[in-house]
């Protein structure tokens, strides 16, 4: 008897744990479920503003890789890929968080966040999945293709509605690697990148819909409400420390030290001006190495656009720097700038010069000049010397390419590829394209394809977002919505 009431007992046990879900049993007590908004923010930052890149320095006329053909450096390139929604979806978490634990500061952040990545894919693409691109718990897991006009609309919208929950908040800010839980500091990037996205629109400013000069006024001419960046401690920028996954991104890349070299156009720019930055961001050339590193003539570079055997002879030659040892010796070098102040100077110059708010250009001008300059660790009697050449005076009849030139100088090595986005809007400076490596038939790209991806998983929605933008079909010399004028 005993015997049997063993055996039931074992059948009922057997039968009860086989009966539990199957997925409750594959979770581990022990590990957490649930990421605080801190922890989540941290990470945030990290990917948002580690903007130093290589192939935007490539596209962007910066730098020449000699070890192979760089389809960015040639413009040759196709696919990008929609990465950054792997970001968008913790911004999303982040956002859930908050309401979690009630900490709504969080949710203002996540807004900048959203926008922030959201920019950087339809700047890449053109119209994109935006409204619908978050519903996959509501079974919604073919996104359709928001239109570009709307998608700026909606993050000129969340950014406005960032501004005033940071004004109106008291609440501390954790995990904070950027502005150390600062609310006003916070207040002064989101201002400053709308800005940013105002100016992106400067061919859409007679839009009804956008109001592109309206919205900057209210910015400009409201700092209380709205403050912006007021020097370069404000700076959206991401520190590196001599720690492990902390160090400069390019530390010991054995790349960067071989195969990269300065671009010809970029160092003649340098020269042409005696600009005191060519000195702190490149190094001497072998030819060169006899004169002082303070002769602008001691530098050199190759062509972007020259064939690669055509650039190796050069290099061999002895006629071209390298970049700066320290961007690659140095674990720590410089920060990772998002968004600095220079730009943000550079942009309202541009406003005043297109007659968007009233102002001083040169003023304007000459601020973002210095703090490009300060960045660099130049000091202020060469800043002041500098300023003072006619070629640099900000001329009547040549504002907007003086500006324009001196902001795509301070660009160098941070930013992303925002240089590249304003050569793109402008047209300034003219980036070379005359030498015998460039594929595309010579013509620089306005965008990337769609990512394979989507033809693969949302083929019906990608499809349609194409036929609608381009009737020349997907391809990168296709005019995007944003830089057709109005």
């Amino acid at each position: 008897m005993n015997k049997l009431k063993i055996v039931v007992l074992s059948l009922a046990l057997s039968c009860f744990y086989s009966c539990q879900d199957f997925e409750e049993l594959q979770l581990d007590p022990n590990r957490t479920t649930q990421a605080t908004p801190d922890l989540l923010l941290t990470n945030l930052e990290t990917r948002a503003f580690n903007e130093i890149q290589l192939s935007a320095a490539l596209a962007s006329r910066y730098l020449v890789n000699t070890d192979g053909v760089s389809l960015n450096q040639y413009y040759g390139w196709q696919r990008s890929d929609f990465g950054s929604y792997d970001h968008l979806r913790q911004v999303v978490k982040l956002e859930e968080e908050a309401a979690r634990v009630n900490k709504p500061v969080y949710m203002a952040l996540a807004k900048f966040f959203k926008s922030y990545f959201i920019i950087g894919l339809t700047q890449t693409f053109g119209d994109v999945p935006y409204t619908e691109a978050f519903r996959g718990d509501e079974n919604v897991f073919s996104p359709t293709y928001d239109k570009q006009e709307g998608i700026y609309l909606g993050v000129l919208e969340d950014l406005k509605e960032a501004n005033a929950m940071l004004a109106n908040t008291q609440e501390t800010i954790s995990g904070d690697v950027i502005y150390s839980g600062n609310l006003e500091k916070w207040q002064k990037l989101v201002n400053s990148f709308t800005l940013r996205v105002l100016m992106n629109l400067s061919l859409k400013e007679n839009n009804a819909n956008l109001n592109v000069k309206q919205r900057f006024q209210e910015i400009v001419n409201d700092p209380a409400q709205f403050p912006i960046f007021a020097s370069n401690s404000d700076n959206a920028a991401l520190p590196f420390y001599d720690l492990e996954d902390n160090r400069y991104p390019y530390f010991n890349s054995n790349d960067i030290q071989t195969a990269y070299y300065m671009e010809e156009t970029f160092v003649s720019l340098l020269q042409d001006l005696e600009d005191p930055r060519l000195f702190e961001v490149a190094d001497r050339a072998p030819d060169g190495a006899a004169l002082p590193a303070e002769d602008p003539q001691a530098y050199g570079g190759v062509k972007g656009s020259d064939a690669l055997d055509v650039n190796k002879q050069r290099v061999v030659g002895g006629e071209a720097s390298k970049i700066n040892a320290r961007y690659y010796s140095n674990p720590v070098n410089e920060p990772s700038v998002a968004l600095g102040f220079a730009e943000v100077q550079f942009i309202l110059a541009e406003a005043v010069v297109r007659g968007w708010v009233s102002g001083n250009a040169e003023e304007h001008y000459k601020k973002g000049v210095e703090a490009s300059m300060l960045f660099y660790g130049i000091p202020h009697d060469s800043i002041a010397a500098y300023l003072a050449q006619p070629e640099v005076q900000l001329q009547s009849n040549n504002q907007l390419n003086t500006i324009l030139t001196q902001k795509y100088i301070s660009f160098f090595m941070n930013s992303g590829w925002q240089p590249f986005y304003e050569q793109r809007r402008t047209g300034i400076p003219a980036f070379d394209v005359s030498g015998g490596g460039m594929l595309n038939d010579k013509q620089i790209p306005k965008r990337w394809m769609y990512p394979e991806s989507e033809f693969n998983l949302n083929r019906q929605n990608v499809e349609a977002a194409i036929a609608s933008q381009f009737p020349e079909g997907d391809n990168i010399n296709a005019t995007m919505w944003l830089l057709q004028p109005e």
